[in-house]
């Protein structure tokens, strides 16, 4: 017998928030000053009845990284990044315009085997988290079907400059250089360094 499996596209809040926080205020950051706690699972941290991702199966699944890299060489097209354009470099984070990005594919694999007695699909999240951030982002996500018992090895293939870039304050999308955490779901945990050459 076949079943799917679902997890939530947004965070479920507990009475408490949705007492507090206007349904019209739709502020993404946190605001301690004033009191406002944010709102999805970027910006707000407090209790949850159900947080973003969580998910529901009649099957169970385990998940398994297989091989991702460690490093990752970030080719820019400027030979000389502080000295020659200000406004590429910024708080060690350099701007998508400026990069090689059509050559920036990291591949990640990840094996799901289906542990439980029916056959289901299993839905893997990719989040990143920059180390000078510290933000957690869904960066991708990847839907796979596995039979009861068996074992299905996914590929993920993910572009530096789409998947890990965030946009600043300007709106400009930059890639943090330095360290990233891969969270894999809630279980798997890797890093991936991103350096200029």
């Amino acid at each position: 017998m076949h079943t799917s499996g679902g997890k939530l596209p947004m965070t479920w809040y507990p009475q408490a928030y949705v007492a507090k926080v206007s349904m019209t205020n739709m502020d993404m950051r946190a605001d301690p000053t004033r009191g406002y706690p944010g709102r999805t699972y970027r910006f707000y941290k407090g209790p949850t009845v159900f947080p973003f991702g969580a998910g529901f199966s009649y099957t169970r699944f385990n998940q398994h990284l297989v091989s991702a890299p460690t490093t990752i060489s970030v080719p820019t097209l400027h030979s000389n990044l502080e000295g020659n354009n200000a406004t590429t470099m910024k708080k060690n984070a350099v701007r998508t315009k400026h990069i090689k990005c059509e050559s920036l594919d990291l591949n990640m694999h990840i094996d799901v085997k289906n542990i439980g007695d029916m056959d289901g699909t299993h839905t893997i999240l990719i989040f990143s988290i920059p180390s000078y951030t510290r933000m957690k982002q869904l960066i991708t996500f990847e839907k796979v079907y596995v039979v009861a018992g068996a074992q299905q090895r996914v590929k993920i293939n993910m572009n530096i400059c789409k998947h890990f870039s965030i946009a600043d304050e300007y709106g400009i999308r930059r890639i943090f250089m330095g360290e990233h955490k891969i969270h894999v779901g809630e279980d798997l945990r890797h890093s991936i360094t991103f350096q200029a050459p």
